[in-house]
């Protein structure tokens, strides 16, 4: 077999894995996987939000998610390390994932958009980009672009800074794709220049259940998966008004 077929081989091979490691470890938050071969065998670790999802109790998600590898993907003695993934709303696979759980739900795709958005500025993105496709609003397929932020389009900063990724949902009205682009400061090259904002000052309120003080911003309580994580994201989606909602007020 050529080099190239090897290649394409590879690729292909890389995209079905990615593919099932989506779904089989969908409430792990899973981000993406990086593969290396070693004289010993494969070593393959994956990034997610939540490790002990993945390894399970006494390490049973560990072997046969091990075992799964070997028989299904051919993997040469698959060794699994887990990563977890610091700021998970700086990570567009992530991102991409539960919008795509949001619309999967039901929820209305700008609402959706919207609050992806608003997670992603929050958490200390630089500019993101998000770009929504499919049959969004009626039998003609369209597409709408959101963007916030700095956000470098093009050349070698691009490549530095900006991580995209890409995720398709299936709808009532047709399949629907979300590709989200994000421009992390971390990554940030000398040679720009940016102002940065003086922190708001946070107000301390007192907890009624423990009596401690915390941050008035401070989340109500942390999901222990990437389903519950939706579920919370829903429940305060539902006070975000929409540009439909504005218009209305307006006419």
């Amino acid at each position: 077999m050529s080099a190239v077929k090897n290649v394409i081989k590879d690729n292909y091979n890389m995209m079905l894995l990615k593919d099932y490691l989506r779904t089989a470890i969908k409430d792990a938050g899973f981000s993406h996987a990086e593969i290396s071969k070693t004289p010993t065998g494969t070593r393959v670790a994956l990034h997610v939000t939540r490790p002990g999802i993945v390894i399970g109790r006494k390490g049973s998600g560990i072997r046969d998610l091990t075992d799964k590898l070997a028989t299904n993907f051919g993997l040469k003695n698959p060794q699994i390390s887990v990563v977890e993934i610091e700021k998970p709303e700086l990570s567009p696979s992530v991102m991409c994932n539960r919008m795509a759980s949001h619309l999967e739900r039901g929820t209305a795709f700008r609402r959706a958009t919207m609050w992806t958005l608003k997670q992603i500025m929050e958490n200390g993105a630089m500019g993101v980009q998000i770009t929504i496709s499919g049959k969004l609003r009626g039998d003609r397929s369209a597409f709408e672009k959101h963007t916030a932020g700095i956000l470098p389009r093009a050349g070698h900063h691009a490549e530095i800074i900006v991580d995209e990724d890409i995720a398709h949902v299936k709808t009532a009205m047709g399949l629907i794709g979300i590709r989200i682009r994000i421009a992390r400061k971390e990554k940030f090259v000398p040679e720009f220049e940016m102002k940065v904002e003086k922190p708001k000052k946070i107000k301390q309120v007192q907890d009624e259940t423990t009596g401690k003080m915390r941050d008035e911003t401070e989340t109500e309580r942390k999901a222990r998966t990437e389903s519950e994580q939706i579920a919370i994201e829903e429940e305060k989606m539902k006070d975000l008004e929409t540009l439909e909602e504005e218009e209305a007020k307006l006419k």
